[in-house]
């Protein structure tokens, strides 16, 4: 079927008004602290680790787009200017001195440049500064459990809840924090190795059994944040979701003596509080 050029400008203008529509639903459905239908970009950032890994990204897409775009340029350019019909005798130049430096000191630069913002991020990622508040995350087959050393010693187990929305990352009881406080969390893992993840927050780390691994973040929003153990430890491990409620320190601390009645201390569990880990 023939088209004339009026329909093919219509479906043409269709086509490009949808994908329009497209990136726009994409950029309107990124939800805090949640995946989104349509996602294309990283989920909003929610501390200032997961704001610089953003800026990263963003700043290495940029980079690698203008370099893919320089090489297909030098590519067409030599296709058109040195094939057999325009450039019938070929040159016989080896060497190029000005060409040889550049394109040796110029990748060294580039490389460089991704370096130091890639080193400042890794040192904001492991250099974990003094705590106002430790949590244990103990992985197990296939649930969580979480600690409170600082705040009582009471523990408590986290499963996913089938009837809590959002589907399959939803728990009966979410990880409670403050807002804008610095929180630690001891990884370890009960059986097999698991993974501690929350993209808002940047942080991603390994729960190994008889090991205890440490990472940190600070919420500047408060509201819920989802992440999910991101590791093969067994055929439930896409059902043991990671629930974090950020509140309010007024919040915090009434959840905090609510927790200690709702959950029962086990006597004996040992603890490294924030203040003994600074030490």
């Amino acid at each position: 079927m023939k088209l004339s050029k009026g329909q093919m400008g219509a479906r043409l203008l269709g086509l490009a008004e949808g994908g329009v529509a497209l990136a726009a639903s994409g950029a309107a459905s990124a939800e805090l602290g949640q995946p989104a239908p349509w996602e294309y970009r990283l989920q909003e950032a929610a501390t200032p680790v997961m704001e610089n890994i953003t800026w990263f990204h963003n700043f290495l897409l940029v980079l690698i787009t203008v370099i893919t775009l320089f090489v297909l340029g030098l590519l067409v350019a030599v296709v058109i200017k040195f094939n057999a019909r325009s450039n019938p005798i070929p040159s016989r130049t080896t060497h190029n001195t000005l060409i040889e430096v550049a394109w040796t000191l110029i990748p060294v630069l580039i490389l460089v440049g991704i370096a130091v913002p890639s080193f400042r991020l890794l040192f904001l990622e492991l250099d974990i500064p003094k705590a106002d508040l430790t949590i244990k995350a103990t992985g197990k087959q296939w649930y969580w459990s979480y600690a409170y050393p600082d705040n009582g010693k009471f523990e408590f187990d986290s499963l996913m809840a089938q009837d809590k929305q959002p589907r399959l990352l939803g728990v009966d009881n979410e990880m409670v924090v403050p807002v804008n406080k610095v929180v630690r969390v001891q990884t370890t893992g009960a059986d097999v190795i698991h993974s501690f993840a929350v993209p808002a927050f940047g942080i991603k780390i390994d729960a190994i059994p008889g090991r205890l691994n440490e990472t940190w973040f600070k919420a500047t929003k408060t509201g819920m944040f989802y992440g999910q153990c991101s590791e093969l430890c067994g055929k439930d491990h896409a059902f043991m979701p990671i629930a974090v409620r950020v509140v309010s320190d007024q919040e915090f601390a009434s959840w905090v003596e609510e927790a200690k009645k709702k959950y029962a201390s086990t006597p004996g569990n040992a603890y490294a509080s924030a203040a003994g880990a600074a030490q």
